[in-house]
């Protein structure tokens, strides 16, 4: 409390007017492109003359709009169930096992998070091209795997370095043995971090949009593919209205997921985890 009124006045000014420029900063986009997805007319501006729920109604209603969503659906529930099983492999091998490369291994891992994602899928598609094998879904999940794998990585390891061996030291003393001190124990502990990884690779693999352009067709298109490709025929509110929805769900998942978990543990920045 002295530091603070040591401080001149100018000083204790500056730091909340910083904070609110940047809360403006992030906020006003998401402002302006909700009050554009109300225009009436059929074209993006801003401040509307008049306002309508009819680009909502297009949203619903486009069906390439509908098929990237079920797309998306089908990409996103596969690449982020198969990126949880084997982030969580990997990181119990990591954090239990010492075994030479292991430092290597994990900035392979981790290495789509620094390598921009239109260089990984343009590689898969040269590589899948050479190879004669389709544009099929698994394709697409396979890219999306390597992109929301290092999340999962992350978010586990963090739940590992965490956890607290006692319990499973005292399983192990109890006569368990190491595969059901596994699955009684270690991922029940691990809830959180592995509910955290899989959503937040949910959410990754549901926005991706550079990747999955080089290797989406328009059989298995993504909705964020599906967005640009209405993008480049027209210029109504349609996807301001569209930005708006998918805002709304994200946040709703996330506000579940705050008030079922709590964002702290799933974060792992709460003790007790």
């Amino acid at each position: 409390m002295r530091i603070k009124n040591a401080l001149p006045l100018p000083l204790r000014i500056a730091g909340p007017v910083l904070v609110g420029l940047l809360l403006a900063f992030v906020l006003l986009p998401v402002v302006v492109v909700t009050i554009a997805s109300f225009n009436e007319k059929a074209i993006i501006s801003f401040p509307p003359e008049s306002y309508s729920l009819t680009w909502f109604a297009r949203v619903f209603s486009y069906p390439d709009f509908r098929d990237g969503f079920r797309a998306s659906l089908i990409v996103t529930g596969w690449s982020s169930f198969i990126a949880l099983v084997i982030g969580t492999c990997l990181s119990i091998a990591v954090k239990r096992l010492e075994f030479w490369g292991k430092q290597t291994l994990l900035a392979i891992l981790h290495s789509p998070l620094v390598v921009p994602h239109f260089t990984l899928g343009l590689g898969l598609l040269i590589l899948v091209s050479q190879a004669s094998i389709n544009r099929s879904y698994d394709v697409v999940i396979l890219c999306h795997v390597m992109l929301v794998l290092p999340f999962v990585l992350k978010s586990v390891y963090v739940s590992m370095e965490n956890l607290d061996a006692r319990f499973e030291q005292a399983a192990a003393s109890l006569g368990a043995s190491p595969l059901k001190v596994l699955f009684t124990i270690t991922i029940p502990l691990l809830a959180p971090g592995l509910f955290g990884g899989w959503l937040f690779a949910a959410i990754m693999s549901f926005s991706e949009f550079t990747a999955s352009l080089f290797v989406t067709t328009q059989a298995t298109q993504t909705l964020p593919v599906a967005m640009y490709n209405y993008v480049r025929e027209f210029a109504d509110p349609t996807l301001a209205a569209l930005s708006v929805v998918y805002i709304a769900v994200t946040a709703t998942v996330l506000a579940f997921a705050n008030y079922f978990l709590g964002l702290g543990k799933i974060l792992n920045i709460e003790e007790g985890h």
